[in-house]
């Protein structure tokens, strides 16, 4: 339908969910939100190392931060929650739904067991679900669930962002753009960083601000020390 003002686009299947769940969650989930900065210069030098002993691996900065994320989440299992008839279930490995554009929406495909895997496995899995989110092929065991999402708009150049949790899960981590900045230490000495802001939306019924705290410092802790992230027998 077309006026001189306007054209009504209709509502795809897909974006009827979207605004569905997308309502349900800010409806339902008492959200709260949590940033840290992060220097991830000792990250990106892992990554050109990595990236050195399999070019055609084609190791995305991303695959690191689910790598860093599924170990944080190990580190605070309060976080890696979902919230389902008034009970609260922790997961024992990390799920980590990553939310993914495609056309005409969003898909969430999980990555099971992230905690278990090496970064080249993350890697190759990641674009494995990423290719079936694009083509609409996803099954429904690999949208269905997870204990945790992530959000990665810093590719497309966003600074900072609040993300939306994803019920039934409890948490959802967004990630801003990498950019040089200054830093200044307590002592008046100053260096060049690059630092990325990521703020963690919560679900306050179950995770207190402290428990994010916590989370948040694990995650800055794996990413700004990332030699945990190498593979047995890499470098």
């Amino acid at each position: 339908m077309m006026s001189e003002a306007y054209t009504v686009v209709p509502l795809t299947p897909l974006r009827k969910i979207i605004a569905a769940r997308m309502t349900e969650a800010t409806r339902t989930i008492p959200h709260y939100r949590a940033s840290i900065d992060i220097e991830i210069d000792a990250l990106i030098k892992l990554r050109g190392e990595l990236k050195e002993q399999r070019p055609a691996a084609n190791l995305s900065l991303n695959d690191l931060f689910i790598k860093a994320c599924a170990a944080a989440l190990m580190d605070t299992p309060a976080v890696n929650i979902q919230w389902v008839d008034n009970r609260i279930h922790q997961f024992r490995s990390a799920d980590i739904s990553i939310v993914t554009a495609i056309e005409g929406g969003l898909a969430t495909p999980i990555l099971r067991n992230a905690d278990t895997k090496s970064v080249w496995e993350i890697s190759s899995e990641v674009k494995a679900l990423s290719a079936r989110a694009a083509k609409g092929a996803l099954k429904m065991g690999e949208i269905l669930g997870g204990s945790f999402s992530i959000s990665n708009l810093g590719m497309f150049g966003v600074d900072e962002f609040d993300a939306i949790i994803n019920p039934p899960q409890c948490a959802i981590l967004a990630i801003g753009a990498a950019r040089p900045r200054i830093i200044v230490s307590e002592d008046k000495e100053s260096r060049s960083a690059t630092v990325l802001r990521v703020t963690l939306s919560a679900d306050h019924r179950a995770i207190d601000g402290a428990v994010s705290a916590v989370f948040l410092s694990a995650f800055r802790k794996r990413i700004e020390q990332p030699e945990h992230m190498r593979p047995r027998g890499a470098g």
